[in-house]
């Protein structure tokens, strides 16, 4: 082998040392220390018989085990089950025909795999040795004083010193710095930021937008017979639907295709590249013109309504036109939002649609208490708004308030200049035909834009030093309404936050209660399994390559690679299964930053799952981001997972 004789042994004795290492992080009753790294206390000797040996009894352990699946990010237990997975043939390794050197590697990878899936299966049944790895892995739980208490925390301990990280699903997390206590005015949206719905709501629109095809486009009415409903596990938010072809898209951050679905049918990759000129990707123009983003909650019933009629009329071979059908679809979603029809039904049963937020009248105190001025901005009618906020917060709701904004059409509302408030009767729901000069507390308006904003509020100058009692307008010179002293919080990036942060400067906060539905799945035994399973796999890749030298590979080097990379991609496979949907992770396609991962770190300084994980933190708490790290080689040393395997997707069952 000449590519062999270039290999350096030393190098490959530093690298087995590395897998050796890994290995014995992951022994059952492994300890960390700072000076010595990980001891292993559980001496069994690792050898290929007692690898294979021990297979069928990792594989039972795994089937047999009963994880509950976490509540899914619409707030409702979920009871669809994804089928047991087989590991036992997705933990060989292949082996080279003739390459000794390349072969240590794979053993020891292989090794070290088992070692890692014995430790997560030793702790998930409870039999770890409770003063370390129970500590560690419930968190020597603490109450961080500046998160208010009750926040789970991991410590570890390093030469006496304690290192606490934040494991909890209602932390805040922080994309850049930002430093509360100075933030003097807050604003909120309202849909799925100051209340989030049931999962009633999203069936609710999905049922009369369904209504409104048959009924008004005079789509086949069979359509109302056939069982069609809202389906929970097909749908997530960040998705696009592609207008010439009916296909719903996940896209990657760097706008590839990564994957889509014709109705309920996953679209093969060679058709992809077919599609999208041999690269999966659209130009910026086609994008402009054929892509429509699905980027907030209430659009999930969007996309499934989408598949769900696609899936119709290919299952009854019924010509159609794609472009139609979407324009169809988003028609009458959109006639379903814009006729307040589901609006009217919510708000006579807020129980049944409203979750309950017994934290948010404690949130919104605290920040008046730290000398917040509070901003209500929601491009919903007042009587819908208003049956919300009374059910989740009470009657006296709009005292809280130093203005209330309804209807205010965002983004509009950002960009627009000469749109004049108006006020709306609290008593009558009717909007006076009055002018507008000044916004007081108590009332409600509707309409208006952020320049009038600037010109009626009757604040004093944060700078100022002496209190007046009628304040002169802000100017252009200064407006505490542009700056990053304004904060704002909502759920739709592009409706509420792009051009808050790009227009105005504002700190935004973006709500996505994805992030605590799949931060309680990443903690389950199977999504460690998958995760560590990937990054040892592509680390062995690394290695493997290394030891083949410079020159050209063989058609065994290449043969034992690609059974590598199908390994990666079927455990990529495995934690899309886990996630229970058929796109995979809202902030992952596939193996990249989602579109909608990289949005939410460009245009978002802050987000969280919950406005009351806000509860947690001082008014004048400071968030530092975890990272500031973009490039591979400043990643690689903390995520091996950085590899662009072009790897092809198992359909989601």
């Amino acid at each position: 082998m000449a590519n062999a004789k270039n290999f350096s042994y030393s190098g490959l004795f530093a690298s087995l040392l590395l897998l050796n290492g890994i290995i014995d992080a992951f022994a059952p009753t492994a300890i960390y220390n700072k000076n010595n790294g990980f001891i292993n206390t559980y001496d069994e000797k690792i050898t290929p018989h007692s690898l294979h040996a021990s297979k069928s009894e990792f594989t039972n352990s795994l089937e047999d085990s009963s994880l509950t699946k976490p509540n899914t990010p619409n707030g409702y237990q979920a009871t669809h089950t994804a089928p047991a997975t087989n590991y036992s043939d997705m933990t060989v390794l292949p082996r080279h025909p003739t390459n000794e050197v390349a072969n240590e590697i794979l053993i020891q990878t292989e090794a070290a795999l088992r070692k890692m899936q014995e430790k997560e299966l030793f702790l998930a049944r409870g039999e770890e040795n409770n003063a370390v790895w129970s500590a560690a892995r419930k968190g020597a739980i603490h109450g961080d004083s500046a998160r208010g208490g009750g926040s789970a925390v991991v410590e570890m301990d390093t030469e006496g010193e304690d290192i606490l990280m934040e494991m909890d699903e209602e932390s805040v997390y922080a994309n850049s710095y930002v430093d509360l206590g100075k933030v003097d005015t807050v604003g909120f949206d309202f849909d799925y930021t100051l209340v989030t719905y049931t999962q009633q709501l999203l069936e609710l629109i999905y049922d009369m937008s369904l209504r409104r095809l048959v009924n008004e486009k005079e789509y086949p009415s069979a359509m109302l017979s056939s069982g069609l409903k809202f389906d929970p596990f097909f749908s997530i938010r960040g998705l696009a639907v592609d207008r010439e072809n009916g296909w719903i898209c996940h896209l990657s951050y760097t706008h590839k295709v990564a994957v889509a679905w014709k109705g309920r049918n996953r679209v093969p990759r060679s058709r992809l590249m077919e599609e999208y000129s041999g690269k999966r990707a659209l130009t910026p123009k086609e994008r402009r013109t054929r892509l429509k983003p699905l980027n907030d909650l209430f659009s999930m019933a969007e996309c499934c309504l989408m598949a769900d009629t696609v899936q119709f009329f290919l299952d009854r071979d019924i010509p159609f036109c794609p472009r139609s059908a979407v324009n169809d679809v988003l028609g009458s979603i959109t006639g379903t939002h814009v006729s307040g029809e589901f609006h009217r039904q919510v708000a006579r049963e807020p129980e049944k649609y409203f979750e309950p937020k017994p934290h948010l009248k404690g949130v919104l105190e605290r920040m008046r208490e730290g000398g917040k001025r509070l901003i209500f901005v929601s491009n919903s009618p007042f009587w819908y708004v208003d049956a919300g906020m009374n059910y989740v917060v009470g009657p006296d709701w709009r005292e809280q308030w130093d203005v209330v904004i309804v209807s205010a059409g965002k983004p509009a509302f950002y960009t627009e200049d000469n749109r004049p408030f108006r006020e709306v009767g609290v008593e009558t729901g009717k909007v006076k035909f009055q002018q507008v000069t000044k916004l007081e507390k108590g009332h409600v308006y509707t309409a208006g834009c952020l320049k009038e904003l600037t010109k009626c509020i009757n604040w004093s100058h944060p700078l100022s030093t002496t209190l007046k009692d009628d304040p002169p307008a802000y100017d252009d010179i200064y407006s505490p309404l542009a700056s990053p002293n304004v904060m704002y919080i909502g759920d739709s990036l592009f409706a509420d936050l792009v051009d808050a942060k790009r227009e105005f400067g504002w700190t935004t906060a973006a709500v996505t209660p994805e992030v605590g539905y799949e931060i309680e799945l990443q903690r389950k035994t199977e999504f460690k399994i998958a995760e560590r399973a990937i990054e040892m796999l592509l680390n062995s890749l690394r290695l493997y390559q290394r030891s083949l030298g410079t020159g050209l590979r063989s058609k065994d080097d290449l043969d034992v690679m690609d059974k590598m990379e199908r390994m990666v991609s079927r455990w990529r496979d495995e934690q899309t299964r886990l996630l229970g949907n058929p796109f995979g992770s809202v902030f992952r396609a596939r193996y990249q930053p989602s579109l909608f991962a990289h949005s939410l770190r460009r245009y978002c300084d802050l987000y969280m799952s919950n406005v009351a994980s806000l509860r947690h933190y001082s008014s004048q708490h400071r968030f530092y981001p975890e990272s500031p790290k973009l490039l591979s080689h400043e990643i690689r040393g903390s995520n091996p997972e950085c590899c662009d395997i072009d790897d092809e997707f198992v359909p989601f069952i």
